[in-house]
């Protein structure tokens, strides 16, 4: 299978009327690693849930293409049949469907009629996935995210990741709300992720997640767009000196960062 590519291309985004991207231009290919910084209230989950499809979030300028194709004219679920992944910053809890249907259903949702995944297969990926995030097996029977702590969510957002394989991976604040050691069983199980074949994007505002997964490209948005781009020293330069260095290199006002989003 070859590699996928991802392109945003000077995508605006409205949220009631409000305007929070204002033209954001990313592109993620196989076998890259971008991560995406910035101050709270730039954008940066808004860009994740409009790629995907939310309802709350009006497209009202740009494109998105996956391998050629127009993203944008697509349904949620045939985004995420063509190979977009959202492991998003606060999983829902779905009542009456556990874990495994729940990814079984998923698995076989992207496969031909008559393809289906063998169950025996399954249990033996599930199993081995669950064994690198450390999760107890009996999570399998449980319904989707319900009862489930922060942590336990976030390692269920990887397992998810790590089953369904997407050609291009979307993570939302992963990070967020995790101790140091289910943050590095989390970054482990994105880390075996990482192939030729495979992008991924991740949104954050810690560098403490990229100790653990180094980015091929780090990218800083501010007022709805990228405004710098770097390497993974762009991100340690940010936790030791925060962003006011490139507000003042770009000129930036505080008072017109940090808005809804």
């Amino acid at each position: 299978m070859a590699a996928s590519t991802l392109e945003i291309k000077n995508l605006h985004v409205q949220i009631e009327g409000e305007e929070i991207l204002k033209g954001v231009n990313l592109t993620i290919r196989g076998g890259e690693f971008h991560a995406v910084m910035g101050p709270n209230g730039t954008g940066k989950s808004t860009l994740a849930s409009a790629i995907m499809g939310h309802p709350k979030f009006e497209i009202t300028e740009g494109e998105v293409f996956l391998d050629g194709e127009n993203v944008l004219e697509m349904e949620v679920d045939e985004r995420a049949q063509a190979g977009l992944f959202l492991a998003m910053q606060y999983p829902s809890e779905i009542s009456g469907v556990t874990n495994s249907d729940f990814l079984r259903s998923s698995i076989n949702a992207h496969r031909e009629e008559g393809d289906e995944i063998p169950l025996m297969k399954f249990i033996k990926e599930m199993d081995g996935a669950m064994d690198d995030l450390e999760i107890d097996k009996n999570m399998a029977q449980r319904y989707l995210n319900e009862g489930f702590s922060g942590g336990e969510k976030k390692r269920n957002e990887i397992l998810q990741l790590m089953m369904l394989k997407p050609a291009i991976a979307i993570l939302d604040e992963i990070d967020s709300g995790l101790d140091i050691d289910a943050l590095k069983v989390v970054a482990n199980g994105i880390n075996k992720m990482r192939n030729e074949e495979f992008g991924c994007l991740i949104i954050t505002h810690y560098q403490r997640l990229l100790d653990y997964i180094t980015p091929d490209h780090v990218h800083v948005m501010m007022q709805g767009r990228v405004v710098k781009s770097g390497g993974p020293e762009l991100a340690h330069r940010l936790e030791a000196e925060g962003y006011d260095w490139i507000k003042e290199e770009l000129g930036i006002d505080d008072e017109t960062v940090g808005q809804k989003a």
